[in-house]
């Protein structure tokens, strides 16, 4: 069997081998360290803005700690894109308040702010005003973000900007992760760069960040002994695991820079096949990092049809998200949509994005396509 090519797999260099070295000899192994405050400045000098940041152990816990600090309660309400993956919208239920999901919009296929401002006057005369509102980058996508902010502001409900898949990305200049009143960033696995696990709060309120960071490490007050005056979380990011995170801010605009190539060179090599859309960004203002390569299938050959076949020569595809109000864990929830997420899960499909992918990767995912349409025309 040939070699796999897998969707978005981890991609080290040497300064991170390198950090987790000094982390070994200098046995700053446990949580917290030198790194960790070095990681959080070399993100925060990234993003700009005046940031402030916390390193944490994953976006999910960066999400539950959002909407702590935001208040946000058990009976409450909160506002939740439905197209992502559901650690977007799990933070909400851990705090036993309600998620009340919302339709994407088509040009980036994130939060549409028409059907946002409808949610929100209608939750409101429900008797019931929305605590907080969600919005994600898909794939590193921007979302609409100064319609969005209009909204969030005109209604005095603050955005917890899930840039998870956007790290790299921005919108008229301004880098995703910014925005909102606070926002998170995911190091997971297959994200653009990665700490093995981890995750990152950003907010411009350096007094939320510092709460945080109590929060965190299990809200231990200060005292000679182990004083507890809140409940608090293992949320922290481990010394060996930020080290490895400052290798890879290093090479964060080249990560960048090969995966919007990856995008490029697909969009390039199936211009032909007509069944194949891409999403483009919808205008200048639009920046996307092209975290994953996504097209739209239409026609005969189904998206389910191309994932199978790559996947019989080891070659790995992904459907879009399956939204949020079509999970059966959330199948209670409110909705407002007008099915443009459900389209787009049933023909989404994510092709292989990673940034050490080779040309020859590249060109035998583009062969396989172009062999299998040419199967189907035969057929025909």
């Amino acid at each position: 069997m040939n070699e796999k090519i897998w969707l978005s797999s981890p991609h080290m260099g040497e300064s991170e081998f390198k950090n987790v070295k000094e982390a070994f000899e200098t046995n700053w192994i446990a949580p917290l360290g030198p790194h960790v405050d070095g990681f959080e400045r070399d993100i925060a000098d990234y993003l700009g803005e005046g940031v402030h940041v916390a390193a944490l152990s994953s976006g999910t816990a960066a999400l539950h700690l959002a909407l702590i600090l935001l208040g946000v309660q058990a009976g409450d309400e909160v506002i939740c894109q439905t197209m992502t993956f559901s650690a977007s919208a799990n933070p909400i239920a851990y705090q036993g308040a309600t998620p009340v999901f919302v339709d994407s919009e088509e040009e980036t296929w994130n939060m549409s702010p028409e059907l946002l401002e409808a949610a929100i006057q209608d939750r409101i005369a429900k008797g019931k005003k929305p605590k907080a509102i969600i919005i994600v980058h898909l794939y590193g996508m921007p979302a609409q973000m100064d319609r969005i902010m209009a909204v969030a502001d005109k209604y005095e409900i603050p955005v917890v900007e899930d840039a998870a898949e956007a790290l790299g990305s921005s919108f008229k200049g301004q880098k995703l992760g910014t925005f909102g009143a606070m926002s998170i960033l995911s190091f997971n696995g297959n994200k653009i760069i990665t700490t093995s696990g981890g995750g990152a709060l950003v907010s411009k309120n350096e007094e939320s960040i510092k709460k945080s960071r109590f929060l965190a490490t299990q809200a231990r007050d200060a005292a000679p002994h182990y004083q507890h005056s809140h409940i608090g979380y293992n949320y922290r990011m481990s010394n060996v695991c930020a080290g490895i995170g400052r290798g890879q801010m290093e090479v964060l605009p080249q990560r960048v820079e090969k995966r919007r190539s990856n995008y490029e060179f697909y969009k390039e090599a199936l211009k032909e096949l007509k069944a194949i859309q891409f999403p483009d960004e919808p205008n200048v203002d639009f920046s996307s990092n092209r975290w994953l390569s996504t097209v739209l299938v239409e026609g005969e050959v189904t998206r389910e049809a191309i994932r199978l076949y790559l996947e019989k020569d080891n070659i790995e595809t992904r459907p879009l998200w399956k939204p949020m109000h079509m999970q059966p864990v959330f199948a209670d929830a409110p909705f407002y949509g007008d099915g443009t997420s459900e389209r787009l899960f049933e023909l989404g499909l994510c092709l292989p994005s990673g940034s050490n992918l080779t040309d020859a990767d590249l060109d035998r995912v583009v062969t396989q396509l172009k062999v299998l349409f040419k199967k189907t025309e035969v057929k025909v």
